[in-house]
């Protein structure tokens, strides 16, 4: 819907959402929902009624009140924002992991800073900067590096071979699917790959202590001090596993591929982060500001009545946070519109949500993404985007906003 749409509907109503599914342009309606309505009535992809909210006031206000829940998101009969492709039981992964007594366990295993697993993927990145080179380009970045260097981190991290990278990844495709409505083989899809991780959980048990890795191995000594414990089950560590490798992977793929699209667009500062490579903490944290992958809104469920801004949102009632909205509200960041990659902010982006939900893995996210642009940057300082980039192609149905392919050259 155009702006000029709004403002005819502007006493009406309902807005369709999600917006624009293109993750290189902000959607144009972002400016008037901030302005004209803030918290505004729209129509979810199932066609239930839910509110928009796209101030960054509103929207951190909605991520750290507990009045907003997501855990009952999944509840039967909610209003939702598409049909679940996951169990409901798996939404609330870290209020699972919390309540499990495994959270200690999943904090060590997402900690950037374990030994090695920096030099390890630099060195992974450096591999696949190679293989690209060798084969020549033009060539898909997003297949040939952002979807195995984001696989890769997420194999180590939870102790599985790399080598298996392309059939976890495959299954992305369907878990993060966007329906209106639900369909069967979603569940197969997700049991399956329980069904991986509850093995290869069964072969870390089978070694010896000393030769465990990853989070698997840490679930292996749990396991084994407490066999006959209901709550760790294999196929509860499965769960976790599945859950953490799948929204980990296909978020940090997804911002990966638009970070380096919006370097791209801006070549400029792919040489600025090569003269200043000090810089690329504080770059990575503006291109997270600006990142437009999540494309269907952070939602939460309204636990009681509660006044966002001039509206009363009443309880049973579906909230969705704009990030987009959020992250470049010109209340909160000067500028907004540009990509500055020296911004110092007081505010911080809410690009990991806010609140009790804030993403566990949120340094791990930044180490991953600082190492990857630092070897881009570094070994194809003459990276460019190898088509118009009104030739790319824009997936629909799914998560996050996502260029099927990202060709370049150098």
């Amino acid at each position: 819907m155009s702006v000029e749409q709004l403002e005819g509907a502007q006493d009406a109503a309902v807005l369709d959402f999600p917006l624009s599914r293109r993750g290189d342009v902000l959607p144009e309606e972002c400016g008037w929902l901030r302005e004209k309505a803030p918290v505004a009535r729209v129509r979810t992809l199932t066609g239930d009624p839910a509110w928009l909210v796209s101030s960054y006031a509103l929207a951190k206000q909605v991520l750290e009140d507990e009045r907003f829940s997501l855990k009952d998101t999944a509840n039967a009969g909610a209003p939702r924002q598409y049909a679940l492709t996951i169990p409901p039981e798996v939404v609330d992964n870290m209020g699972n992991i919390n309540s499990a007594g495994l959270r200690n366990a999943v904090m060590k295993a997402l900690n950037p800073r374990q030994k090695g697993l920096q030099d390890w993927l630099a060195a992974t990145a450096g591999e696949l900067i190679d293989r690209l080179v060798a084969e020549g380009g033009p060539a898909d970045l997003r297949a040939g590096f952002a979807d195995p260097f984001s696989a890769a981190l997420h194999c180590q991290v939870l102790g599985v071979p790399f080598a298996d990278r392309r059939r976890l990844m495959s299954g992305l495709d369907v878990a993060f699917m966007t329906a209106r409505e639900p369909f069967a083989d979603s569940a197969l899809n997700w049991y399956k790959d329980v069904g991986y991780f509850a093995d290869a959980l069964r072969a870390q048990l089978a070694l010896p202590a000393e030769e465990r890795t990853g989070l698997l191995g840490r679930f292996a000594e749990l396991r084994e001090a407490d066999p006959e414990s209901a709550h760790l089950s294999d196929d509860m560590f499965a769960t976790v596993a599945v859950s953490l490798f799948g929204a980990g992977a296909v978020s940090t793929s997804a911002f990966l591929v638009l970070a380096v699209l919006a370097l791209l667009q801006r070549p400029e500062l792919i040489g600025y982060l090569r003269a200043h490579p000090e810089r690329m903490g504080k770059a990575v944290d503006e291109l997270l500001r600006w990142n437009l992958s999540v494309g269907d809104g952070l939602p939460r469920i309204a636990l009681a009545d509660v006044r966002l801004g001039d509206v009363l949102v009443r309880e049973g009632e579906l909230v969705l946070v704009l990030l987009e909205g959020a992250n470049f509200d010109p209340e909160a960041f000067e500028r907004p519109e540009e990509l500055d990659l020296e911004r110092d902010s007081p505010n911080a982006h809410l690009a990991f949500g806010a609140g009790r939900h804030f993403c566990p893995a949120s340094a791990l996210g930044r180490a991953h993404a600082e190492i990857a642009l630092s070897v881009l940057v570094d070994r194809l300082p003459a990276l460019r985007l190898a088509v118009p980039t009104e030739n790319l192609v824009w997936r629909t149905g799914f998560i996050k906003r996502l260029p099927e392919r990202l060709p370049v050259a150098w």
